[in-house]
C-alpha cells in the first residue's frame, strides 16, 4: 500500500499568458500503477521568478484526490492507495472540532447528522495483513474506534446504519448481515486485504448472521470486544476476548453521560410546559388574573422541573440502588421525595394550601415518572417487548396523575 503523493508547491499567477511546465499525479482511486493522472503546473520555483509574478505567495495546490462539490473531512490526514482505490486514512487524535461535534451530538442537537459516510478507511499504515473492523456510521461510534487504534495499523469497514450507533442500529436491522456483505463488496475488500477474517463489535451480534456472512462473501467473522477500547488488548491476544472484554457494564460515569441526551430531549416540550402552567395559574374567580399566573405559575414551574430532575437525573445515577425492574416505578422513588420539596418550597402561594400541595406532588410524580421509563431505551437492562409492557401500564397511569394535579391546581383559587 502506498500513499497519494502531494505536490508541495504550485505556481504563481504569470503575466503575458507565458505557460509554465507540468507535473502530473495519480487522479483518487486510481492504482498508482497505470494510473490516470491529474495534470497540474510545476513548482513555481521551476516557471517564475519574483518579478514575474502577481500577487502574494501562493498557498498549498489542491490534494489529488479532490474532485468538485466534494469536501475531505477535517479527520483524514491523507489518502492510502490500494488495488481498489484510494482509501482514506484517518487520524486517532480528535481536534477542537470533533469535541465539539460529539458535545452537540451528546446534548441532542446534531445527533441524527452526526454521521460518516460509509465505506473503508485506514488507520496507521495498514497493508494487505492488517484486521479489519465494522463500525457505524454514527460518528460517535467510528470515532470511539478510530480513538482507540493509536499506534495500530488496521482497516475500518464503516456500514450504512443511518447514523443510528452499533447497538441500536442491529435491533433495528441496519447493522445487519445484509448489510456487512453489500459493505464488503462495494469496498472491493478482497483486493485490499489476502486474509478473509472480519472484526465485529459484539453488541452487533443480535443483527448478524456469522455464518450467513461467510456463506455470502466468504469472510469469517470474528466478534470483537464489547468497548472499542480493549480492541488494543484483544488484537495482542490473538482476537481472544476475555470475560472482562465480554462483559456489558452500566456504571455512574456511563450512566450520567445520557443525561445530557435526556434532558435535551425534553426542552421543547417543557417550553410548552411552561407555557401551559402560567396559563392554567392565571385562571381564578376573576376569570384571569396576570398577577396571579405569574405568582402561581413559577410554582407549577418548579415542581415540573424538579420532576424533570428526579426522572432524568437522580433516577439514572441511582438506578442499581432502587428497587423493582420497571423504570416507571423506579422513577416514583425519586420523584416522591422531589414533590415533597416543591411541596415545602411553594407553601403560601394563593389559593387552597391543600389542593395546591396535592397538584404539585402530582406533576412532579408524574413528570419524573415518565422521564425515568423514558430513560429505558438508554440501558442494557430491558428488552423491547418488556418496554412496550411497561408503557401499556404505566402511561395511562401517568396521564391520570397529571390531568388529576391539573384539576387541582386549577380549582386551587376558587377553594381558598
Amino acid at each position: 500500500m502506498t500513499e497519494t503523493p502531494k505536490p508541495i508547491d504550485t505556481p504563481c499567477c504569470c503575466q503575458d499568458g507565458a505557460c509554465s511546465p507540468t507535473t502530473s499525479f495519480p487522479m483518487h482511486g486510481a492504482s498508482t500503477i497505470g494510473a490516470e493522472t491529474a495534470t497540474v503546473p510545476a513548482s513555481s520555483d521551476e516557471t517564475c521568478s519574483g518579478d514575474v509574478c502577481c500577487g502574494p505567495p501562493p498557498g498549498p495546490p489542491s490534494a489529488a484526490c479532490e474532485r468538485p462539490g466534494y469536501r475531505i473531512c477535517p479527520f483524514v490526514e491523507a489518502f492510502v492507495e490500494t488495488p481498489a482505490g484510494a482509501v482514506p486514512r484517518v487520524r486517532t487524535r480528535f481536534d477542537f472540532r470533533d469535541r465539539v461535534g460529539a458535545a452537540g451530538a451528546r446534548i441532542g442537537i446534531i445527533r441524527s447528522r452526526y454521521r460518516v459516510a460509509p465505506g473503508l478507511y485506514a488507520v496507521g499504515r495498514p497493508n494487505s495483513d492488517a484486521p479489519v473492523m465494522a463500525s457505524a456510521n454514527y460518528k460517535l461510534s467510528f470515532d470511539s474506534l478510530r480513538g482507540a487504534l493509536k499506534g495500530v495499523d488496521a482497516w475500518i469497514l464503516v456500514l450504512d446504519t443511518r447514523g443510528v450507533n452499533v447497538w441500536c442500529a442491529a435491533g433495528k436491522a441496519l447493522f445487519s448481515t445484509s448489510e456487512v456483505v453489500r459493505r464488503v463488496g462495494a469496498v472491493d475488500l478482497t483486493r485490499v486485504v489476502r486474509h478473509r477474517r472480519l472484526i465485529l463489535p459484539q453488541l452487533s451480534a443480535t443483527g448478524v448472521s456469522a455464518h450467513e456472512v461467510r456463506k455470502a462473501c466468504g469472510f469469517h467473522v470474528v466478534w470483537g470486544p464489547v468497548r472499542a477500547a480493549d480492541i488494543p488488548a484483544f488484537l495482542r491476544a490473538d482476537n481472544i476476548a476475555s470475560e472482562e472484554m465480554r462483559t456489558v457494564t452500566f456504571s455512574l460515569a456511563e450512566r450520567l453521560v445520557l443525561v445530557p441526551v435526556e434532558l435535551a430531549g425534553a426542552v421543547k416540550p417543557a417550553m410548552v410546559a411552561v407555557a401551559a402552567a402560567f396559563f392554567l395559574s392565571g385562571i381564578g374567580p376573576d376569570v384571569f388574573s396576570i398577577s396571579q399566573a405569574w405568582t402561581r405559575g413559577w410554582a407549577l414551574v418548579f415542581a415540573c422541573l424538579m420532576g424533570l430532575f428526579a426522572g432524568a437525573v437522580a433516577m439514572p445515577a441511582l438506578l442499581p440502588w432502587l428497587p423493582t425492574r420497571r423504570f416507571s416505578v423506579k422513577g416514583l422513588f425519586t420523584s416522591l421525595p422531589a414533590g415533597i420539596l416543591a411541596m415545602w418550597v411553594v407553601a403560601g402561594i394563593p389559593g387552597s394550601p391543600l389542593l395546591n400541595a396535592a397538584a404539585v406532588l402530582a406533576a412532579t410524580v408524574a413528570v419524573g415518572s415518565f422521564m425515568a421509563m423514558n430513560f429505558t431505551g438508554s440501558t442494557p437492562y430491558t428488552s423491547p417487548s418488556g418496554v412496550e409492557k411497561e408503557m401499556r401500564t404505566a402511561l395511562p397511569l401517568q396521564m391520570l396523575c397529571l390531568l388529576a394535579g391539573t384539576a387541582a391546581w386549577i380549582a386551587a383559587p376558587f377553594a381558598a
